[in-house]
């Protein structure tokens, strides 16, 4: 498994299994347990997660999935900005551990901005840090300006990774927050790699895909992975899916498949607001 290095020197995988989505359908919750420790024996250990997924469904699925494999996992989740007040950050990361079963949580993120002054979330934040209870934090949603932002506060620069919708449909990130973050050595977390399936069936894409004899969300997934400095979270349900996202670790875009790619999804010409879903 290739790894991206966070500011703290750990290893975060460039490739993990994304949970939004599970959690709300109780017939589905063995086979999301399952789908996820299967992840797990392929060497998929970074699982994302929130408290907002399900209404915290989603974070007791991946309590049941990670019980007595919590030391393969590198596990993060995210708190609702309407929690991120001092207290509030604090009391949901509580009830975030105990959903998952686990004493610390390694990367937690705020999940978009709110009304909270960045001070008191980072305040929070960094408690939870030098109590153990989380190893990392970082942010999501968060575009130029707010990283900027971000950064003039106290603890801000210890921000250890961005997570921002960004794929072959959503390449805005690509003309200042991409660059700023490789600048500042911020990893980036990339979800909804193919769009929520969206991508799925494009013309461009089957082509490239037919010519490794891969599936197009592998070619997706894989055109994130080539970007460096990012990782890519795509859900996965069931086991076959697991395996098909696993298998675009090892798929190698050529240039001319990159170029077919940027042909059909051009990158941005100017800056654009940051996409979110």
């Amino acid at each position: 498994m290739r790894h991206l290095l966070l500011p703290s020197r750990e290893e975060l995988p460039v490739l993990g299994q994304g949970t939004w989505g599970m959690g709300e359908d109780p017939d589905a919750h063995q086979a999301e347990v399952r789908a996820l420790r299967h992840g797990l024996d392929l060497g998929l250990g970074l699982i994302d997660t929130a408290e907002m997924y399900g209404s915290g469904g989603a974070e007791k699925v991946v309590g049941e999935a990670i019980l007595g494999r919590r030391d393969e996992v590198f596990l993060v989740s995210k708190v609702l900005p309407s929690h991120s007040d001092r207290r509030g950050v604090i009391e949901a990361c509580e009830r975030s551990l105990r959903r998952l079963g686990t004493d610390r949580i390694d990367l937690y993120l705020l999940h978009w901005r709110g009304g909270v002054p960045l001070a008191e979330t980072l305040e929070a934040l960094i408690e939870l840090r030098d109590s153990g209870r989380i190893g990392n934090f970082g942010v999501s949603n968060f575009d130029t300006d707010d990283m900027r932002e971000l950064w003039g506060e106290a603890g801000g620069d210890d921000c250890a990774a961005n997570q921002v919708l960004y794929n072959l449909s959503r390449r805005g990130p690509e003309h200042d927050l991409l660059p700023w973050c490789r600048d500042h050595e911020v990893p980036v977390m990339a979800y909804s790699p193919i769009e929520q399936g969206r991508l799925l069936g494009d013309p461009v894409l089957e082509r490239v895909a037919e010519g490794h004899g891969v599936s197009a969300a592998q070619v997706a997934i894989a055109w994130v992975l080539a970007g460096g400095g990012l990782c890519a979270i795509p859900k996965a349900g069931t086991v076959g899916h697991v395996e098909e996202n696993h298998a675009a670790l090892d798929l190698r875009l050529t240039e001319e498949d990159l170029g077919a790619l940027d042909e059909r999804f051009p990158g941005p010409d100017g800056p654009s607001p940051l996409d979110v879903l």
